[in-house]
């Protein structure tokens, strides 16, 4: 199943700014009943559906559903979980609310491995800064030796 960016299941969140004009495939731009037949579902369903929450369109200022492409995808889905997996409606709901959250930690995962990425090559510009500072004229100090041999120290005999 695909994640849906929306509030509760299946609603819109605030987004990116984009054309108004220009239409995707979260668009809302078909009626009920156009959507009922792209989904091979009676209009009824999709008002349940709506009910309980698994497919939640937007609305019109009238209180009108508009489903996207993608509020169709999903609504195919139920369906097909639904009648060929044997899987009720809450369950269905519980499935689309984990792949929600899973989308969600996937995108911060990503976020942090992106901060994490700019921090390490940060750090590695600054140490080359602290590198390039270095004197020139000072020598580098290297540890000296140590052997594994036996001095003996014996006094001089007095006379």
């Amino acid at each position: 199943m695909e994640p849906h960016g929306r509030g509760g299941i299946g609603g819109r969140g605030a987004g990116r700014a984009r054309n108004p004009y220009e239409l995707t495939d979260e668009s809302p731009v078909y009626v009920i009943s156009v959507a009922a037949q792209l989904s091979g579902l009676h209009p009824q369903t999709l008002r349940q559906y709506d009910r309980l929450g698994l497919v939640s369109p937007d609305r019109t200022p009238g209180r009108g559903r508009r489903y996207s492409a993608r509020d169709i995808d999903l609504l195919r889905q139920v369906q097909a979980l639904s009648q060929d997996e044997g899987i009720n409606l809450a369950g269905i709901k519980r499935i689309i609310e984990l792949e929600n959250q899973v989308a969600a930690l996937q995108a911060r995962v990503a976020e942090l491995q992106s901060a994490v990425e700019g921090a390490a090559a940060a750090m590695q510009q600054r140490e080359a800064q602290v590198h390039a500072s270095y004197r020139r004229d000072l020598v580098r100090y290297q540890d000296v030796q140590q052997t594994s041999a036996l001095v003996v120290w014996r006094p001089k005999p007095k006379d």
